[in-house]
């Protein structure tokens, strides 16, 4: 997977098309990324101790890598990601290392 914890990426399909923001988590396994302040869910808590409310709290869900874009830090567009021959990630566009 060409996207890592800390990118910026930018949302190419789906709801929440459009919308920017920073991966918080990558999941190389499931194919999945979360970026935060995107696809948000609500997740009911139980009370765990006596006299404890319960909540709903408010997370971002994983969404399909292919359903984001790199932005590159450089000449900040969209972009897909190649690799040197020092396998450093590299922008299509500017040619820079990501």
């Amino acid at each position: 997977m060409k996207i890592k914890k800390g990118d910026q990426v930018i949302i190419i399909a789906g709801n929440y098309k459009g919308k920017k923001g920073q991966v918080l988590k990558a999941l190389p396994k499931e194919g999945k990324v979360v970026v935060e302040k995107v696809a948000l869910i609500k997740k009911h808590i139980k009370p765990r101790a006596q006299g404890q409310k319960g909540q709903v709290i408010e997370k971002e869900s994983p969404i399909n890598v292919s359903n984001v874009a790199l932005i590159c830090p450089k000449c900040s567009s969209k972009t897909r990601v190649a690799y040197n021959d020092k396998k450093k990630r590299v922008c299509k566009k500017c040619n820079k290392e990501i």
